[in-house]
């Protein structure tokens, strides 16, 4: 049995249906059982769960034989949900607990650019979480995943669909590595199945790097729209952070992650990855397309 916690996150929702059609047995925890109906109506073992509770780890880690953790702390008006409480303290629990449990194999869901000194402090807490990960004795796969094309399409294109504008944080000039989540999905299933990438750092991102005026403009082209660009300039997030941070550290974070798209170098080759584990990857391009097909009736209203 497979254990994927955070299962109703973007990860969860695609990996559990690939795993129970192999054949594959799935307890699915999450901390919102009610949003977890799909999954169940699959077959999955639905169960409640917390990072920041032991004893409801203890319970889910019960005769499993490989965990997939994919819960982040990165969730806007919930501030005891953070990324101390889960993806730090949260994570070492459920390590702590794997570990105890005898489960045979680990895989941790961490980012690309997880790093000691990184400017972003999830980066700072994942890197920290892969280090314990490594230390702890565990049989590990480490899925260190750009960001998601689909959570950033949606944040630029459906606007665009919706209204015919959208807003963009900097000058959107910097390319950007964006990965589907069905294809960390696909890299899960293989951190989870393939000896050879037993105890490995797996780097994830897509098969292009795209700046977010190239975002826009896919969209604008796919929808045959033209699109009315606000653009966030960078001294205004710089001190929108500063004044937020104290009393909002959770968009405080949101609004660095923006300043550090538009200022560091975020592009990704993976060529060395998908020669050790070669797959087709998504284009952003046919997520826009998707998007655009579903949104038609909306658009012609």
């Amino acid at each position: 049995m497979v254990l994927v916690v955070g299962a109703t996150g973007r990860v969860g929702m695609h990996t559990i249906p690939l795993l129970i059609s192999k054949g594959v047995a799935v307890r699915a925890m999450t901390r919102t059982p009610e949003k977890a109906k799909a999954l169940a109506a699959l077959g999955a073992e639905v169960v409640r769960g917390d990072l920041r509770d032991r004893e409801s780890i203890t319970r889910a880690c019960a005769g499993v034989e490989k965990v997939l953790a994919t819960a982040h702390g990165f969730t806007p008006g919930q501030p005891n949900n953070n990324l101390h409480t889960v993806d730090d303290v949260g994570n070492r629990n459920l390590i702590d607990t794997a570990k105890a449990a005898g489960i045979k194999r680990f895989v941790f869901i961490s980012v690309l650019g997880a790093a000691p000194a990184s400017p972003m402090e999830l980066s700072r807490i994942k890197y920290a979480t892969e280090q314990y990960l490594q230390a702890s004795g565990l049989t590990f796969v480490i899925l260190r995943a750009a960001p998601f094309m689909e959570f950033w399409a949606t944040m630029v294109g459906e606007p665009i669909l919706k209204t015919g504008k959208t807003t963009i944080f900097g000058s959107g000039k910097n390319p950007i590595n964006f990965v589907s989540v069905e294809d960390v999905a696909k890299f899960a299933m293989t951190a989870l199945e393939d000896a050879k990438a037993q105890n490995k750092v797996i780097e994830v991102g897509g098969p292009e790097n795209l700046t977010f005026n190239e975002v826009a403009d896919l969209f604008e082209r796919a929808s045959a729209r033209r699109t009315r660009r606000n653009h966030v300039p960078l001294p205004m997030m710089r001190v929108a952070r500063a004044l937020l941070r104290p009393f909002n550290p959770m968009l405080g974070l949101q609004i660095t992650g923006g300043i550090l798209m538009d200022t560091v170098n975020m592009s990704y080759d993976m060529g060395a990855t998908l020669q050790q584990y070669p797959s087709r990857l998504i284009r952003l391009e046919e997520i826009v397309r998707r998007m655009v097909e579903s949104a038609k009736p909306v658009m012609q209203k």
